[in-house]
């Protein structure tokens, strides 16, 4: 069945007019039911490019980010196609006085909601908005490193992409956290780190921390990051190639098969599921000072969860427990980590405005030790109150803890 085409058409007409009339701010397409298993959303703003304003979409997959420009008189056209009850049936118009939102049901029926915005300043013209890509902040990262051009971040005049925004505020941020945990652990004043990268993908925050612990830190780094994908393990070992980058290589690899190594610091951005749970483990036996991860689904912990009274109303929601369990799993891989000698906080990352996966678990080893077992009572009694039977990450823990007296006993 099709969109039934007064909502539809209404729709792009106010898309159409908004651009025209300078009333444009960005438009987001959602709730995907198409072919494409891994794609999440599109977001539509209105770029400056060679001089030309053009309508650009960014099509976010679960793994990678795909930005195309077109014309800003294609844009029904361009977005026509996208909505519908095998496409997306979600999609919001944001315009500088008025917010529309178009809901697309299972059988094709569309209906458009309408929301005025009182007391906003007069619309700037559509082709103002990339002005603002240019007033950037002081940042721990220079857009002249030539690893930026080479990932495509900035041009080759070394200004940045415009749609590669959110990740330059996603590298500087990560780059600001790890300084700060830096130089709170034991290897403040190092010369020398062993670095591992799990899931290291295009190599943005891999490549990142290499070039400024030695171009501003002045350390040794020696940093290996481990992708899954052949093809990014090539991209990436291509660019060090070509830039003759010494202490940096990537590997293929799985974080569940990786043979582990003595490291100091152990990073996972968005090692899915029980991914994240073999990450820090692996940074548990190499001995690392610093493990950052920011955790990326929480498929485990979820099944197994009782909804214990008074929390039985609350659990009901299909999105409530999602949450529950989020927050169960990252909680309970805190606490180990405090259980294994380090001092963890867990903090949003990043604005949910530029990623929807912003919580990150921070752990630097303590200089000096502290009792396991108030943290392993907490842990139990977590379990049993949730009805939890099993965490990778204390399964790990625990069957090297074992394995530990029959080797040494060999």
């Amino acid at each position: 069945m099709n969109l039934r085409p007064d909502a539809l058409t209404d729709f792009l007409s106010q898309l159409e007019a908004s651009l025209a009339e300078g009333r444009f701010v960005k438009a987001t397409l959602a709730k995907y039911r198409g072919p494409e298993r891994d794609l999440q959303r599109v977001q539509v703003r209105c770029v400056m490019l060679r001089g030309e304003p053009q309508l650009q979409l960014l099509y976010r997959h679960a793994t990678k980010d795909i930005t195309k420009n077109h014309p800003v008189a294609e844009a029904a056209g361009l977005l026509h196609p996208l909505l519908g009850p095998q496409a997306f049936r979600h999609a919001q118009l944001q315009c500088s006085d008025a917010q529309l939102e178009l809901l697309v049901a299972e059988r094709g029926q569309a209906t458009l909601r309408r929301a005025a915005l009182h007391g906003k300043a007069e619309p700037a013209p559509a082709a103002a908005a990339p002005e603002a890509h240019n007033r950037e902040k002081a940042r721990w990262l220079s857009l002249e490193r030539p690893f930026l051009t080479a990932l495509g971040v900035t041009t080759a005049q070394h200004t940045l992409v415009p749609s590669m925004s959110r990740k330059w505020k996603q590298i500087n941020k990560f780059i600001e956290v790890f300084a700060h945990a830096l130089d709170a652990s034991p290897l403040a004043g190092t010369k020398r780190l062993q670095i591992v990268d799990f899931g290291s993908g295009k190599g943005y925050l891999t490549f990142a921390i290499h070039d400024w612990l030695r171009q501003q830190r002045g350390v040794d780094a020696q940093v290996t990051g481990v992708e899954l994908r052949p093809d990014m393990v090539a991209l990436c070992n291509g660019v060090i190639e070509r830039l003759q980058l010494e202490g940096l290589r990537i590997e293929q690899g799985d974080v569940r098969s990786w043979t582990p190594q003595a490291l100091n610091v152990m990073i996972a951005l968005h090692a899915c599921d029980t991914a994240t749970d073999y990450a820090i483990d692996l940074g548990l036996r190499g001995g690392a000072d610093i493990i950052l991860c920011s955790p990326c689904c929480h498929k485990q912990i979820r099944p197994q969860l009782l909804q214990p009274h008074p929390l039985r109303p609350i659990l009901q929601h299909g999105v409530h427990l999602g949450q529950e369990a989020e927050m169960l799993t990252d909680s309970l891989r805190a606490l180990l980590l405090e259980a294994s000698g380090y001092d963890t906080r867990v903090f949003e990352f990043v604005s949910l405005e530029h990623t929807n996966k912003n919580k990150m678990i921070l752990a630097v080893k303590r200089a000096q030790p502290k009792p396991a077992e108030p943290v392993l009572q907490q842990i139990a009694e977590v379990k049993a109150f949730y009805g939890i039977r099993e965490q990778c990450l204390e399964q790990l823990i625990a069957q090297r803890l074992a394995a530990a007296p029959a080797a040494a006993a060999g």
